[in-house]
């Protein structure tokens, strides 16, 4: 929501990857990180080049927490035993080394995004802001997800709800 006040979170689509009682995690899809794309991480950390179609792609800030450690969010047609973790039908989060390997192979995800960090809450944190107005939820789709207009994620994000960002507020009140 506008006037979220924290400006790490200003505009954020944050996919929710896991939630329970104890805690939510959740990867930002909307923030590339300037100059850095999967080919030039790539050659950072010594693996090979990620296939053609990803060599261009962005590598998002997921959130302010871990930001070293990278997190892949894909479709799930690939996936890792005991290591990747489903997240909704169709799609999972792998965090080894293994997921950056098959994108640079034959078995890479159909669609992915490297994000480095994750955004975090812990027990109950985001249950009591999403009632405070501070998110607005909605289904997410690839489109949403993977595409990569960033500038206007946020938009398509409020326009799967009906809403037009013109007519939110930065203030609230209670009837």
């Amino acid at each position: 929501m506008p006037g979220i006040g924290d400006p790490r979170f200003e505009r954020a689509v944050v996919f929710l990857c896991a939630h329970d009682a104890e805690h939510a995690i959740g990867i930002a899809v909307n923030r590339p990180l300037d100059g850095l794309t999967l080919t030039s991480l790539f050659e950072r950390i010594g693996l090979d080049p990620p296939l053609r179609r990803l060599a261009d792609e962005a590598v998002l800030m997921g959130g302010p927490v871990e930001r070293e450690r990278g997190f892949v969010l894909h479709t799930d047609d690939y996936l890792l035993d005991d290591v990747s973790l489903p997240v909704t039908p169709g799609l999972a989060l792998t965090t080894t080394r293994d997921v950056l390997q098959a994108m640079g192979g034959d078995t890479a995800p159909r669609k992915a995004i490297l994000a480095l960090g994750y955004a975090g809450w812990g027990a109950g944190q985001l249950e009591r802001e999403v009632r405070e107005n501070v998110w607005l939820v909605c289904d997410p789709d690839e489109a949403l997800i993977f595409g990569d207009d960033f500038d206007h994620k946020w938009s398509r994000a409020l326009e799967k709800l009906g809403v037009s960002a013109a007519m939110l507020s930065d203030v609230g009140g209670r009837a």
